[in-house]
């Protein structure tokens, strides 16, 4: 007999190789029903699979955790069988799942295209109601390997031959077709439910390689039920609305040409938004007592070598062709430049923390098929920041990097804010004592800010933990954006050091810090965010003065110019064309003020404000109208410190 432990600690015993099923149907008919799965020990496994020693278990059903990545799982194998049933000779590769769905890579002679989701979708849910139960088989690898071979599947025979010698070959069926996979899977079909939907196909190269086979992909999206389908499905049309790729052309920021892929033309309103950011970021870096700096953007392989960059990156670095006889590198990352200002004079103790920063251009390689508008680019800006510390002071000045970030993205509109804590890699540099230090002093810098953090087990940096803060935008949508992390490693292997309070050299710990990110990506997060319909303050074109006949044109431009003069971007609009046609168009391009002028505006010296988004439009005085939108069009930290000023006033 063995000790089946249940979630609320209670215990039963069983003969060996008693099932998940089993136990189910011992306890309730009604959960034997409900069960698609069970956890043994923390491992997912299949209900069917025995048991052969005590354990702790936990039984899986569709309201639990785990039940969307297996509905999604059996989802893909349901979309194979009923893709090589309508297209006979298609080769099935892959199909994992992933975030909010699942896609399976093809491979035939005719690609995919949209018009054969339907069909697609029509057989799977034929196969879905035929309920054909999961079965599990375990191989041999010769087996499996003529099998796939018999069948014309090479892919499969490939994959046969990746799997490790110390793991089994698993093999998956569902009534007569059957793949090869790990799984593990539900109890039958019919588990996978009518709340799916295929939702795009795209190319994909076998593993990745641009030099093997090209697949077609298929996307798809699965859910419990119809209702979190129907959620799911709103939220991508409204990301569809949002994206700022469309968004930047309306609005004309910026665009993308083949002569320079991956990397940003800024428009006139683009670069303006941009500088924007700069400018917010400078005043409040200032403000936290770093120094903005500047370093090159190609400097010699070597030091990448050094700092240990050439090894980790060398396939995402872009070297430039040398006339000399030196090999040089476009600068990937900061962090190297930032410590060779670091080193150039003396530094004592008294001059830590010690902290730079850099709007610094790097260029990174991204293959051609995952560049994604401002998302996914070759060229970017960070803003980025390093800060020299000894040991003692990781976790104050850790707790301030995070006040700082949250206080930032705060001012952006992005409140909801959650925190991941990584700690040490397999592979990684360092004593443990060392990684003991730097995890314990994060640590206590997290508990000191009271917000809620989760662990994003094994995968801090090489050289030391991390956090990453992850910003919920305006439909749910989830965006990594700040980091910071502990290094013990690269101040040593470039010769930083500082003398200490016993006037001896020590290496300095550097904090390495960047808030938004990347400025374009932040860029693309904020026109998603607000679709467009940017905040006054952050808005590259925040007024547009449009006359409703010529006669106005003189009053027009004085407007524009009064609100100019009170720091606003405006212009005025005196084309000849009728008043709804001129409003139209601005509002398509999300100018979120329009001041409207006539001749009884111009003879009152009012104007008609119409808002972006509103239909309601009202007649003001133009000196109360300039002054109120100038006060809204401050930044937050600048209307804090009028605030603060003006308090200190009284």
């Amino acid at each position: 007999m063995i000790t089946i432990t249940l979630p609320d600690g209670a215990t039963r015993e069983y003969e060996a190789g008693v099932t998940g099923a089993d136990i189910a149907a011992s306890i309730s008919k009604s959960l034997a029903k409900k069960c698609i799965a069970m956890t043994v020990d923390g491992t997912l496994t299949d209900l069917s699979d025995p048991i052969e020693q005590d354990a702790a278990v936990r039984l899986v059903t569709r309201a639990d955790p785990e039940a969307l990545e297996l509905i999604r799982h059996d989802a893909a194998h349901v979309m194979a069988e009923a893709v090589q049933e309508l297209f006979p000779g298609t080769q099935v590769t892959i199909g994992p799942v992933i975030k909010d769905g699942f896609y399976y890579d093809f491979y035939r002679d005719t690609p995919f295209t949209t018009d054969d989701l339907g069909a697609i979708e029509a057989k799977m849910r034929k196969i879905i109601a035929a309920n054909a139960p999961f079965t599990k088989e375990v191989w041999t690898r010769d087996r499996a390997r003529e099998t796939f071979r018999q069948m014309g599947e090479g892919f499969k025979v490939e994959l046969v031959d990746a799997i490790p010698e110390d793991q089994t070959v698993k093999i998956y069926r569902q009534g007569d077709w059957f793949d090869l996979c790990r799984g593990p899977h539900m109890v039958s079909t019919n588990q996978v439910g009518d709340a799916f939907k295929l939702t795009k196909v795209a190319g994909a190269y076998w593993r990745g390689d641009s030099d093997r086979e090209v697949l077609s992909r298929i996307y798809g999206t699965a859910w419990r039920d119809k209702g979190e389908l129907d959620a799911h499905l709103h939220m991508l049309e409204e990301a569809e609305k949002r994206d700022h790729r469309r968004l930047g052309r309306e609005m004309s920021l910026f665009h993308f040409q083949e002569e320079a892929p991956g990397a940003v033309f800024w428009h006139k309103n683009g670069w303006r938004l941009f500088s924007t950011l700069i400018d917010y970021m400078r005043r409040r870096q200032e403000e936290a007592g770093y120094d903005e700096i500047n370093t090159p953007e190609m400097m010699d392989l070597t030091l990448w070598e050094a700092s240990g960059h050439a090894e980790k990156f060398r396939e995402a670095m872009y070297l430039a062709e040398p006339k000399d006889e030196r090999n040089y590198a476009i600068k990937p990352m900061n962090c190297p430049g930032h410590i060779q200002v670091f080193k150039n004079g003396l530094k004592s103790y008294r001059d830590l923390p010690h902290k730079v920063a850099e709007f610094g251009k790097v260029h990174r390689y991204e293959p051609s098929g995952a560049l994604h508008g401002l998302m996914r680019v070759r060229a970017f800006t960070q803003d980025d920041a390093h800060i020299f510390i000894t040991e003692d002071h990781i976790a104050d000045e850790s707790l301030k990097v995070n006040d700082l970030i949250l206080s930032i993205y705060s001012d952006f509109g992005f409140d909801d804010v959650s925190i991941k804590f990584s700690d040490r890699p397999e592979t990684r540099v360092g004593s443990d004592e060392v990684w003991d230090k730097s995890e314990a002093a994060l640590k206590d810098a997290l508990g000191r800010t009271g917000h809620e953090w989760t662990l994003n087990s094994g995968e801090g940096a090489f050289y030391g933990p991390k956090l990453e803060y992850t910003l919920r935008d305006a439909i749910g949508r989830e965006w990594q954006c700040g980091t910071l992390q502990v290094d013990f490693n690269m101040p040593g292997r470039l010769g930083a050091f500082f003398i200490g309070a016993d006037g001896e050299k020590h290496v300095p710990v550097m904090l390495h810090r960047a808030l938004f990110g990347s400025l374009e990506r932040f860029l693309g997060i904020l026109i998603e965010n607000y679709a467009g319909h940017l905040p006054l303050w952050l808005s590259p074109q925040q007024v547009v003065v449009a006359t409703i006949v010529s006669d106005v044109d003189e009053y027009a431009q004085k407007v524009a110019a009064r609100c100019r003069a009170a720091g606003l971007f405006a212009d005025a609009d005196l084309r000849n064309e009728k008043i709804n046609y001129k409003v139209r168009e601005h509002s398509a391009a999300k100018v979120p003020v329009i001041l409207v002028v006539g001749a009884r505006e111009a003879a009152e010296g009012t104007v008609n404000v119409r808002r972006l988004g509103s239909r309601d439009s009202i007649t003001r005085p133009l000196d109360e109208v300039i002054a109120e939108l100038a006060h809204e069009a401050l930044p937050p930290d600048l209307k804090r410190a009028q605030s603060a000023a003006a308090l200190a006033a009284e």
